[in-house]
């Protein structure tokens, strides 16, 4: 991707069951972007630095694999 742009993926398979930072929010460092489940339990995907939501790739209530890119952030 672009420079500054850093694409944020799942760890595990699973559905997506809510987005807590839609494009243009401003998050922290290791802030909850998506939260996925799993077997009625709540992963969040944490932004890796901080910055702004680019994109969320995913949609509430999607599968996810392992590794699948779920949204971008700028520094």
């Amino acid at each position: 991707m672009a420079e500054g742009i850093a694409t944020i993926r799942a760890e595990i398979g699973a559905a997506v069951w809510k987005i807590t930072a839609p494009p243009g929010t401003v998050v922290a460092e290791d802030e909850p972007v998506v939260i996925l489940e799993s077997m009625k339990m709540e992963i969040p995907v944490l932004a890796p630095h901080a910055g702004t939501v680019e994109s969320v790739l995913v949609e509430e209530g999607q599968q996810v694999e392992e590794g699948q890119p779920v949204a971008t952030i700028r520094r």
